[in-house]
């Protein structure tokens, strides 16, 4: 299992997608969040939607493995997502928040926690303007919220950082592969 952790527009979900084109073989774990769909986003692929009710009563029902609640939406990862991976000896890549990464590695203790930097605070900033899909306060919330994030790094087993898509991931599937 490898965790992957980073601010929001460091590119996270871009690796991943390059990687996993790259490496079919290779699975992402869709994560559970009770914020809205963005445009182009779709059910089951980038996340599974759901109401903040609905998410709560998934937790209370010990569903969610690991959660935060980001920037006022919960996100969080579905137990089913992980147990049947690894029960078929699939490589799974989890894209999680820094609270919920710390949590993976106390429960899969062998699993690789990789923290994904921006090549700058400020190219992080453009990413995020570049999207268009959030208000000047919450993208202002976001950059907040990745200064903090970025302390933890110090955290993780590995950190890349994302200047081109196509290195960071080649950077990534190198780590999956070496021997713990």
């Amino acid at each position: 299992m490898i965790v992957l952790s980073g601010p929001a527009g460091s590119g996270k979900d871009t690796v991943v997608q390059h990687l996993i084109d790259e490496h079919p073989e290779i699975e992402v774990s869709v994560s559970l969040t009770s914020r809205d769909k963005r445009p182009g986003e779709r059910e089951g692929v980038n996340y599974y939607y759901v109401s903040t009710e609905e998410f709560q009563r998934r937790i209370a029902a010990g569903e969610v493995l690991e959660y935060t609640n980001y920037c006022g939406n919960y996100y969080g990862t579905p137990k089913s997502e992980i147990d049947r991976r690894i029960e078929q000896g699939i490589d799974v890549v989890l894209i999680i928040e820094v609270e919920g990464a710390a949590n993976i590695k106390r429960l899969y203790p062998d699993s690789k926690l990789v923290f994904v930097r921006p090549p700058s605070f400020e190219e992080l900033e453009r990413r995020l303007r570049g999207r268009k899909t959030e208000s000047e306060e919450k993208i202002k919330e976001r950059l907040e919220r990745a200064l903090e994030e970025m302390e933890y790094a110090c955290d993780y087993d590995f950190v890349i950082i994302n200047d081109k898509v196509e290195e960071c991931a080649q950077e990534l599937y190198q780590i999956i592969r070496e021997p713990k």
